[in-house]
């Protein structure tokens, strides 16, 4: 029987509230005790994890929007690139999106990627299903039959769902089996050919705009049809006030949506790609400072269920273009915690309640028993230091991938260790 003992570090477990000095003990890869009395001793030949009292120790992240580049585009990044980078950012478990080639609308490619997860030995993957065949658009997926292989939600992932008959059907198969329906919410014909958020910057760039309305457009479309349907919605990285002000709207009607968050559109504004820093495109574009004030008020009043790293990969040769032609997408999976963080030290959220946008409440969104302390669960731990500043370096960055939007960001948190089912899988030699 392996064990190992948690000593000296700050104990927060958001899905039980749990937030306090105190002891851990794993056995076998399952937590078999919180909170243990000093009296009580380390069994025999445990191994001691001894923090210095400030370091937290919190269940392993949950990344509910993660593209990886295998299957088809293994030279931006392979499963295994992508599990060094997320242990690196104390992420356990990750939901992927079906963009890949083929895309997962085959249930046979939902239960590879949920096996070339385990193989790893360091992550969980969790497959998203496509909503319709290749990820076009235009004929529904069997969404049974990857439900039943094990797909936790639906969704085109960078694709939006831009036919409304099609965005019905789907929300009302989807219902039948209490599945989850994620939509990119940009009206892809406003959004065509443009390449920043239209306005005062874009325009003085010479860079094709999208009008912020895209997003609110499309999400006021699908919580109607939500509500006609009686479908289960979820926006991803929602980034404007206006769609986050129908979404709040929408929750305090009774309606069955949820939402998320990347950190870039609480961290950043649009004039980081004031130089055509082609690292700093993405999908949907950076937004103007209100907006991005609008996503932080939304992670503090609730409104956003969920901080995803919306992880999307490119080679080098994908971002060395001018920026209209130049691939949108960035890393996120080594910086989610930290970025996050950010908020923490600025006094917008609670450090429980940020962990809890990283832990338990994505993993309820995917079903998940992951993202939490409680004993019997799956020993998936994070150790990181509050305090501890770093500064991101694109070239430097555990994993393939360097497209990082928050190159020379200067950061305070950082990942110590990680634990999948109680084996060390990543470790920050500290002085």
């Amino acid at each position: 029987m392996s064990a190992t003992i948690f000593e000296n570090v700050r104990l927060i477990d958001p899905a039980s509230g749990v937030d306090r000095p105190g002891r851990l003990l794993v056995r076998d890869g399952v937590i078999a005790g919180i909170d243990l009395p000093q009296a009580e001793g380390a069994p025999e030949g445990a191994a001691i994890v001894r923090g210095d009292g400030r370091m937290v120790l919190c269940p392993g992240l949950v990344d509910m929007r993660v593209t990886i580049g295998e299957p088809g585009f293994e030279y931006r990044e392979t499963v295994a690139s992508a599990a060094r980078a997320a242990v690196a950012g104390g992420i356990t478990t990750i939901a992927v999106l079906p963009n890949c080639l083929p895309t997962i609308d085959d249930p046979a490619l939902v239960r590879l990627l949920r096996t070339r997860g385990e193989e790893t030995g360091m992550i969980g993957i969790l497959p998203y299903g496509a909503l319709t065949r290749g990820c076009e658009g235009s004929e529904m997926a069997e969404i049974g039959l990857l439900n039943e292989a094990g797909a936790v939600a639906f969704t085109d992932g960078i694709r939006a769902i831009a036919d409304t008959r099609l965005m019905r059907q789907l929300l009302t198969y989807a219902r039948a089996f209490g599945a989850m329906v994620v939509q990119h919410p940009e009206d892809p014909a406003l959004a065509r050919g443009g390449c920043a958020t239209d306005g005062e910057l874009a325009t003085r760039l010479g860079l094709a705009g999208i009008p912020p309305a895209a997003e609110a457009i499309l999400i006021a479309r699908d919580l109607r049809l939500a509500r006609m349907t009686g479908g289960r919605l979820h926006f991803g990285h929602v980034s404007t006030a206006e769609g986050l002000d129908l979404i709040r709207q929408a929750k305090a009607d009774g309606l069955n949506v949820t939402c998320d968050t990347a950190p870039p559109y609480f961290d950043l504004n649009e004039t980081v790609i004031g130089d055509f820093r082609t690292y700093a495109k993405l999908s949907p574009p950076l937004r103007a400072e209100a907006d991005r004030r609008a996503v932080c008020a939304a992670l503090a009043d609730g409104t956003i269920d969920a901080i995803a790293s919306d992880h999307a990969p490119c080679d080098a040769d994908d971002k060395r273009q001018p920026f209209a032609v130049a691939a949108a997408g960035g890393t996120g999976l080594a910086t989610l915690l930290s970025v996050t963080l950010a908020q923490v030290h600025a006094g917008n959220l609670a450090l429980s309640d940020a962990l809890g946008l990283l832990t338990h409440r994505p993993a309820a969104l995917l079903g998940s028993g992951a993202g939490t302390l409680a004993a019997g669960a799956a020993a998936d731990l994070c150790l990181f230091d509050p305090e501890r500043a770093w500064k991101v370096e694109a070239g430097e960055l555990p994993g393939k991938a360097q497209n990082t939007p928050f190159d020379g960001r200067a950061l305070e948190g950082r990942v110590l260790a990680t634990w999948k089912a109680g084996r060390q899988v990543f470790g920050l030699d500290t002085p």
